[in-house]
């Protein structure tokens, strides 16, 4: 659960959202994957964990960038061509392009074109004189970048904020690691936000907090089947249920059936035991040295790392070497 817009996918796209559901829904542990949480109300419902008591990401990735941002600039340098994964509410990259020394061009990347147009009228009417080439696509694969000059002389930095590596397994964040290492080129820089390991209770409440609205948000993918796909699911035969996995460093978010019950969706049948899960996000957490071993895979080499002083969140900086 991190980024909005990050690795959804555009409504109109049913055709693989139906495949999706039926291989994810076919499977013995059922599962869905996130990508499909950020619709309109997911990207709504998103916005207001966001700012929860207990859903510290967020505000602790934000406060680490305002307090580290010349900081983050130097290392950077001038005239980069900054390249951002997953455009959200841009709230840190406006910290960021802020904190930047004339920053030569600004490449959001979003596979929602709708979110995408949204997110580039604000940012131009506040940034005229910086140039904004965004890209439709699924950032998941390589991305050509859009213009011969983002393709030249300039150093790249791909900015990859929410902690949003957390929701690839280890094999497919090394993998995405690769591919932004291809991206940026030698020389070239990435700043990534990072989740870290600490107490369990901790990471349960983010998951799951009081004024349950991380079960609305979860519970907002049986709505959004039922939406788009003309499927009788009652969302109110599922409950939103978090867990840490610790042999494997991570979250999980399931959705439970309450009871044993049967849905459709585009005449496809689902059958659910009382007692199953739809597993629909893993968000994978790291110690420091942990994240820097798997990006050092990739050819990345660490430069600095901030970290709150309550050990919450790491922001780290890497350049390829």
């Amino acid at each position: 659960m991190d980024a909005p817009g990050s690795t959804g996918v555009p409504g109109k796209d049913i055709g693989s959202f139906l495949a999706d559901v039926v291989s994810g829904l076919g499977r013995e542990q059922k599962q869905l994957p996130c990508k499909y949480f950020y619709d309109e109300r997911g990207s709504q419902l998103f916005v207001a964990i966001s700012g929860l008591e207990e859903y510290y990401l967020t505000r602790t990735e934000t406060a680490l960038i305002e307090a580290h941002g010349e900081e983050i600039a130097d290392l950077i340098g001038p005239g980069a061509s900054l390249i951002e994964y997953g455009c959200g509410s841009l709230v840190k990259t406006r910290l960021l392009l802020d904190a930047l020394d004339n920053p030569y061009v600004f490449v959001p990347i979003d596979i929602s074109e709708k979110h995408l147009r949204r997110s580039v009228e604000a940012l131009d009417q506040d940034y005229p004189a910086l140039r904004v080439l965004p890209v439709v696509a699924d950032f998941t694969h390589p991305v050509p970048l859009p213009d011969t000059t983002v393709n030249g002389g300039n150093k790249k930095v791909v900015f990859f904020p929410g902690s949003t590596i957390g929701n690839f397994d280890h094999q497919e964040a090394a993998k995405f690691l690769g591919t932004v290492a291809e991206t940026v080129g030698v020389g070239g820089g990435l700043l990534i936000g990072v989740d870290m390991k600490k107490d369990e209770q901790i990471l349960l409440r983010a998951y799951d907090d009081a004024d349950g609205v991380t079960a609305r948000f979860n519970l907002n993918l049986i709505e959004r089947i039922n939406r788009e796909l003309g499927g009788d699911f009652d969302a109110s035969a599922f409950r939103h249920e978090a867990r840490y996995n610790q042999k494997q460093g991570r979250i999980e978010m399931h959705l439970v059936s309450r009871r044993e019950q049967t849905a459709q969706a585009s005449g496809h049948s689902f059958r659910f035991r009382k007692g199953e899960s739809i597993h629909t996000e893993n968000s994978y957490k790291y110690h420091a040295e942990e994240f820097q071993a798997l990006a050092a895979g990739q050819g990345f080499c660490p430069v600095r790392i901030w970290i709150d002083d309550k050990n919450l969140f790491s922001i780290h900086y890497l350049t390829r070497d």
